[in-house]
């Protein structure tokens, strides 16, 4: 099971000048690479906006857990964690604009050797994935400067190459730039003008 928490639209990604629709349609995108990876049966999307939750529960294998009252990234994927009962867990960040199913199999494939993993952003420093096996205590540190937190909490290192789309997250105007390069699902491709 994959969760994403996804923020409202209105109050994510603020440096992206505050577009809610572009914010909402990067979010999408991502939930929908993750539903169609091969290795993920569930995909559990928290959040507390209520045009995301609708667009995101059309998608095949979605569920959604409703965030009434935000108290964070970490506390969003713990509300949605604790719907996975004793299966193989994982977080990943919505902000995956160019993820696809591929990439995220390779990672959980990678994963799946360890209790837990971690994968790193474009530059890192931060985290785009954590995952955690079944019987293995839930915890995860999202955040800036992430990435060396959840080593400290035993999470191992995966390994991918410098090219994968999951560690192209997006927070940025200029990240954005990057992950257009990459090739960016529909609903984000279909907000931007063409790469020039």
């Amino acid at each position: 099971m994959v969760v994403v928490p996804l923020k409202g639209a209105a109050v994510g990604k603020s440096r992206l000048q505050g577009d809610e629709d572009l914010v909402r349609a990067i979010g999408l995108d991502t939930v929908e690479a993750a539903s169609a990876a091969a290795s993920v049966s569930r995909v559990v999307v928290v959040t507390g906006d209520r045009a995301t939750a609708a667009a995101a529960a059309a998608l095949p294998g979605v569920e959604i857990v409703t965030e009434a009252d935000p108290r964070g990234l970490n506390a969003a994927i713990a509300l949605g964690v604790a719907a996975a009962a004793d299966a193989p867990r994982a977080a990943l960040l919505g902000d995956l604009p160019a993820l696809r199913p591929a990439d995220l199999d390779a990672a959980l494939r990678a994963a799946a050797s360890v209790d837990r993993a971690v994968a790193a952003d474009g530059d890192g420093t931060g985290s785009t994935l954590v995952t955690a096996r079944a019987g293995v205590a839930w915890a995860s540190v999202f955040g800036a400067e992430s990435f060396d937190r959840h080593v400290a909490l035993g999470c191992v290192p995966l390994e991918l190459p410098a090219d994968s789309r999951l560690r192209h997250d997006v927070d940025t105007a200029a990240q954005l730039a990057v992950a257009q390069t990459l090739g960016l699902g529909p609903r984000t491709a279909a907000l931007l003008p063409p790469a020039g």
